[in-house]
């Protein structure tokens, strides 16, 4: 997962005896149960929300033959031949989208070493004049290999899903923190942006160094992840030690991102979190979806009920990569500083 990124260090594998050995894992059905299984359900998430920001998710509905679709077509694309991938190669799209080779993609400043496909909503490019704001340039196609005519139905069809499900969570946030279930609507509609990447990362032996992702928060609302068979992601703890979040079978991997602290002022934890590169002769796969809100807005704060305000954390800076309320720009400069390649290439009067 990433977007945008920070400097802190990558986790050892090590975990604290005082810090949890899991995340927790959260079934949203739950919802849908008694008054008072809803009810205590909506107190756990809360607690999850302030706590961690990260959990499992159980309950979500997305059929198995569509998840193991989803992953039968990412390994065929890595399979292709390089030419096949980089028909679709991202230094091709000023709009941030299409194939990376490992090491091309930046993490505080150093190499992710994983190779990855971009996608975002299916749309055409927009006419850009001299006072069009720059994010705007960011708007457009998705690029498809021609060699997998099929694999276009199957990303968008898993991306409709991952849509759905990451709004079904972010209405189940707006009830554990005491609003209406449609008070994040305003920041995403009338499109959400959907952000999704296909990843594969490569064994030891054939990286250039151990991180497949180097440590971040992402920048949106929702991540919903879903991993393969093999493990490689951990997330920060508040006290700054690191859990490790191996796959587990029917569940993905949710995050909240930087935008629901901004919107929350701290209360929900947008938390740093890693993926190494696994063990030499192994390959991982994952597959992060990133619900986004519309680039024209602004976030706002939410206002919570009393006893929630009164344990705000407030915003967590970083001033080498500020945070911006205005969503096109936060948008631009993370992919600018993701892909230097890119933004110097399609972008050289912001990337000089």
């Amino acid at each position: 997962m990433n977007d945008p990124r920070d400097n802190t260090a990558v986790p050892n594998g090590n975990v604290s005896p005082s810090t949890p050995a899991h995340l927790p894992t959260v079934d949203i059905s739950r919802l849908n149960g008694s008054p008072q299984d809803r009810a205590l359900f909506i107190a756990e998430l809360r607690r999850i929300l302030h706590e961690h920001g990260f959990f499992y998710l159980t309950g979500h509905g997305v059929p198995p033959s569509l998840v193991d679709g989803m992953l039968a077509a990412s390994k065929q694309f890595f399979a292709l031949p390089e030419a096949a991938k980089l028909e679709i190669s991202m230094l091709k799209s000023p709009h941030f989208r299409g194939y990376n080779r490992a090491g091309l993609e930046m993490t505080g400043g150093k190499q992710d070493w994983r190779e990855q496909v971009d996608f975002d909503c299916e749309e055409a490019a927009l006419t850009i004049g001299p006072d069009t704001p720059a994010w705007k340039r960011t708007i457009g196609p998705n690029l498809w290999p021609s060699a997998l005519p099929e694999f276009k139905s199957v990303v968008l069809g898993y991306q409709a899903q991952m849509t759905r499900v990451a709004i079904d969570v972010l209405k189940a946030i707006a009830l554990a923190l005491g609003q209406s279930e449609d008070v994040f609507a305003p920041m995403y509609e009338p499109m959400p942006r959907q952000h999704l990447k296909i990843l594969r990362y490569p064994g030891r032996d054939a990286a250039g160094s151990e991180q497949g992702v180097g440590a971040h928060k992402d920048g949106g609302l929702i991540t919903i992840l879903l991993q393969d068979t093999v493990a490689g992601l951990s997330v920060q703890a508040e006290d700054g030690s690191w859990i490790d979040a191996p796959p587990v079978p029917g569940t993905f991997v949710v995050n909240t991102g930087e935008l629901l602290e901004l919107a929350t002022n701290g209360f929900v934890r947008a938390d740093v979190h890693a993926a190494a590169v696994p063990p030499a002769g192994v390959e991982r796969f994952s597959i992060p979806f990133f619900l986004g809100a519309s680039h024209e807005n602004t976030v706002p704060v939410i206002d919570l009920p009393p006893e929630l305000k009164k344990i705000e954390r407030g915003v967590s800076t970083d001033p080498h990569n500020p945070i911006f309320r205005e969503v096109g720009a936060n948008h631009l400069k993370a992919r600018l500083r993701s892909h230097p390649d890119v933004a110097a290439l399609h972008y050289p009067d912001l990337s000089a």
